[in-house]
Formats: structure tokens, sequence, C-alpha cells
């Protein structure tokens, strides 16, 4: 039992991206509310970009950065005592990404309740039958 508790709180923020994942998922699926669903989108991206960044990560590693120094020529550099900044430069365009996608998302829902005067997805698509 104390190697179970020991390996979950050991790995902690993964359980927590998990149920962020799941939040937003619910969300986008279940929700009949635009606006929710967006809310739900970005609850799931957040979680996405937090899961990559984590991988990222390195215990008692440091940033890539290689001085040269004189008479350093002849130094073997080791990948395992640097950080991959890659994972990191690519949530930083994952963030820019998700900022441009909900301001689409967000122009889009005002324009549906300016036509329709109401968010919800349902009463949108009786509406749409309709007419």
């Amino acid at each position: 039992m104390n190697d179970v508790l020991t390996f979950i709180i050991s790995r902690i923020n993964y359980f927590i991206y998990i149920i962020l994942m799941v939040l937003g998922m619910y969300g986008i699926i279940v929700k009949n509310n635009l606006l929710k669903k967006i809310i739900g989108m970005n609850i799931l991206q957040t979680a996405i970009i937090l899961f990559f960044i984590s991988i990222g990560a390195k215990n008692k590693a440091t940033v890539p950065i290689v001085e040269h120094a004189h008479g350093a020529e002849n130094h073997a550099i080791h990948a395992v005592n640097y950080i991959n900044p890659l994972p990191h430069v690519l949530m930083l365009t994952a963030i820019v990404v998700a900022v441009a996608t909900l301001g689409v998302a967000l122009a889009l829902i005002i324009g549906l309740y300016r036509q329709y005067n109401t968010l919800e997805e349902d009463e949108i698509l009786a509406q749409l039958k309709e007419g």
C-alpha cells in the first residue's frame, strides 16, 4: 500500500493533468452552451500544454548553454545533463495557437448570439430546422 501511495504522490502532476483533460472533454461533449464548450476546450488545451511541459523537465539538469572555454575543445558534452528545450518551445507555439483559437471561437459565438439570441446548441439547431 505504501508503494502505491509513493507512486501516486511522485506522479501527482500527471494525475492532475488527466483530471483536467477529462474535465475539458466533459465540457466539450456534454454541455449544450457554446461558451461552456469553449471553456472546456481551453481547459483541455491547458492540460495538454502542462503535460508536455512537465515531460520536458529533468531533475538535476541545467539549461543547454555550452560555454567554450580555453582548452575545452576535447571535452565531451553529455546530453543527459541538459534539459531538452524543444517541448517548451513547442508549447509556446501551442499557447499562441490556443489564444488565437479562443479569439476566433469567441468571435463566432458573438455572431451566433446576435443572429439567434441564444448560445444553447439545441435551440440554435431548432431555429435552423424551422427557418
